[in-house]
């Protein structure tokens, strides 16, 4: 009896050590208690940054968000919003007074006002669609948003006969639109996005434009507030060459419209000089490639001189910002997995402001991140990495300080893992590839751990040093991830990225075998327990793998490409893959297609594969997670599909489908450790 008790005692102690070893690791609940900041505007003086502090309600399974300020000096952080839904967008007029933003709070999506001398918040607007893109006037009195406006449509079928009080069917749905549906948003009602203006102070919102075109809310205005500029498409054309923008000016009084640029190619971002002579813009020369570098461009508002001021750069520019002296402008760019800010002046050589600039991605490692500049040359911008989620944090006269702590609470006290960048030489063709390895707690190298080949989509994007709760929870498990930017993805120039043009997949599945090889040859990694995943491009990847080699114990291919013809068959951006992703049109390339589609190679597939798509993405429909689904069922491979309701291509857009996503990926592969 003395030995059970003891027995028992034993048991019990290491029940609960473990279960205390678990609440010192990233467990899939915790996604709930983490935080990022993003959307910042900070004040002409640079001594108060506003942004939105994004959390994850439990309740209700959404991201909620509310707008916050933080002091420089103190650092105290001050609510401007509170409550359970989302306030964002928040933009600070010109004279400091007032700071506008969008709210759901009323059940929908409407423009509010909040005045900063007072506290007073009111809602000044009551829209019938969702406004996008909110701008003030530069006299502070007026704001000016985009909105969709529904077409009015004519069936051309009426059935007769039916007689009063009878019930029918529900009326058959015609469409004749190019897009009729769109991830995210479900199926489309026919209309445009329009630009309004309304009062600051509140009342009826303004229709400024008119036409069956779709107008960009991002605007800028000349320095008399007389006119605005915007971009849009306005060609013929415009449906079939959606990536053909022009930026365009228009007189708020007469509303006509003209035409300030003229090419071939997307010209976005119109940005006017504070001194209001020049223009700065950002596009490229469409060539029908996979990637084209995004330039700045100014054009002289007076000559109508235009010039490039990055063509000498082997980047793409991202978010642009004049400074105060309208002497040159700031510009945000992806740079080798992460994102940097220069400063370029009109005429001169440009330099690098900061590379720390952190994403607000979240899920999984991706770059990105926002910034803003005061009239004094303060900047502010999200600050993040592999360790902790987005903070606010700024540069003032050259030195960095983070203003901002937002997980320690959350994160304080949990053990993550460590993450370790790698170049490689692909065994193809010696080609660079950069990649980040993440250890899970408590590493020992003397240990043999599982791998999981985590595989970014896009193509072209690109994965870099910043927080992702999913490499942490695969990591928490006792993984050895590695993620990797193969050929093809953004951040290491023009060539690097259309190596894939018209051929993908292809060697990119070297660059990746080269990094499983580089981590196998460190000693630590059990070559039985190899797994891969990916979502979208990832998965397209991940199909291609397991269609190439059987080294992996098992694989999950999320939200994939299965057959490419029928991917821009069934695609809601069909017009933009079938020109720009292949040579021509799928019936007069058949072999092209079918030669790098995942599905003509399902015969040499027998790794246990499962699926997992969102029954509502239409970027890449979950018709190819069912081809692949019934293909590797014929062919008798272990398969599993894995549905998540109502989720678009994203998935995790609500934080229990990331735990979900996660959790399924994590068992499949424990399902398969040899």
């Amino acid at each position: 009896m003395k030995q059970f008790l003891a027995l028992s005692l034993i048991l019990s102690a290491s029940h609960l050590a473990s279960a205390k070893d678990d609440t010192h690791t990233l467990q899939l609940q915790d996604i709930f208690d983490l935080e990022y900041a993003n959307q910042i505007d900070i004040t002409d003086n640079g001594k108060t940054v506003y942004f939105v502090r994004n959390r994850m309600d439990i309740k209700t399974d959404r991201k909620v968000g509310n707008i916050w300020s933080v002091d420089y000096k103190t650092k105290q952080m001050q609510p401007l919003t509170s409550g359970v839904h989302m306030d964002y967008s928040p933009v600070l007029s010109p004279d400091g007074e007032r700071l506008a933003f969008i709210s759901t709070r009323d059940g929908s999506s409407q423009i509010y006002m909040k005045w900063l001398k007072t506290g007073a918040i009111a809602k000044i607007s009551n829209l019938t669609s969702s406004p996008r893109a909110i701008n003030w006037t530069p006299d502070s009195s007026q704001l000016v948003f985009s909105m969709f406006v529904p077409s009015k449509t004519v069936t051309p079928v009426n059935l007769p006969g039916k007689p009063k009080g009878a019930t029918w069917a529900e009326p058959a749905k015609f469409i004749d639109d190019v897009y009729y549906r769109a991830d995210g948003g479900g199926y489309s009602q026919k209309g445009f996005n329009q630009l309004f203006i309304l009062d600051a102070n509140g009342g009826n919102a303004k229709q400024l434009t008119r036409d069956e075109f779709d107008s960009a809310g991002d605007v800028s205005f000349s320095k008399d507030g007389s006119s605005l500029y915007y971009s849009a498409n306005r060609h013929e054309n415009n449906q079939l060459k959606p990536t053909n923008t022009e930026v365009y000016k228009l007189n708020l009084t007469t509303l006509t419209i003209e035409a300030i640029t003229d090419r071939n190619g997307p010209d976005q971002q119109p940005k006017v000089s504070p001194d209001g002579r020049y223009l700065a813009y950002t596009g490229y020369d469409d060539k029908r490639t996979n990637y084209e570098n995004t330039q700045l461009y100014i054009r002289d508002l007076k000559t109508g001189d235009t010039q490039s001021l990055t063509s000498d750069f082997d980047r793409s520019v991202g978010q642009i910002k004049w400074n105060a002296n309208s002497k040159g402008l700031y510009f945000s760019y992806a740079d080798e997995g992460q994102t940097a800010l220069a400063y370029q002046p009109r005429s001169g050589k440009r330099k690098v402001i900061t590379e720390k600039i952190g994403s607000v991605a979240f899920g999984r490692p991706y770059s990105g991140g926002d910034f803003d500049v005061s009239n004094n040359g303060d900047i502010a911008f999200t600050l993040a990495d592999t360790q902790r989620p987005a903070d606010i944090a700024t540069i003032k006269r050259g030195k960095t300080e983070r203003l901002t702590t937002l997980n320690s609470d959350a994160l304080g006290d949990k053990q993550l893992a460590k993450v370790e960048e790698i170049w490689l030489k692909s065994s193809h063709d010696q080609l660079p590839i950069q990649g980040w390895i993440a250890y899970p707690p408590g590493f020992d190298k003397s240990k043999k751990y599982p791998l999981v080949l985590e595989i970014h989509g896009g193509p072209v994007a690109n994965y870099g040093p910043h927080f992702s709760a999913e490499v942490q929870l695969f990591a928490a498990k006792g993984n050895v991830v590695l993620y990797m930017n193969p050929r093809g993805s953004d951040s290491y120039g023009k060539e690097f990225a259309q190596t894939i043009h018209h051929n993908y997949p292809s060697n990119d599945f070297d660059d990746l075998m080269t990094g499983v090889d580089a981590l196998i040859a460190k000693g630590f990694i059990d070559e039985s327990k190899l797994f891969v995943t990916g979502g979208s491009g990832g998965g397209v990847l991940t199909a291609w793998i397991v269609g190439h080699t059987d080294r992996f114990a098992a694989a999950v291919v999320a939200k994939p490409v299965i057959n490419w013809i029928s991917f821009v068959l069934t695609a809601d951006f069909y017009p933009f893959f079938a020109d720009y992703w292949f040579p021509g049109k799928p019936w007069d390339h058949i072999e092209h297609y079918m030669k790098r589609s995942p599905i003509s190679y399902v015969g040499n597939v027998t790794t246990p594969t499962m699926l997992l798509t969102g029954e509502a993405d239409y970027r890449t429909p979950i018709s190819e997670t069912e081809q692949y689904y019934q293909a590797l069922k014929l062919q008798g491979v272990d398969t599993a599909m894995v549905r998540i309701p109502a989720a678009s291509h994203g998935i995790t857009a609500r934080p229990s489908n990331l735990m979900t996503k996660v959790a399924y990926i994590q068992w499949w592969f424990d399902k398969h450790s040899k």
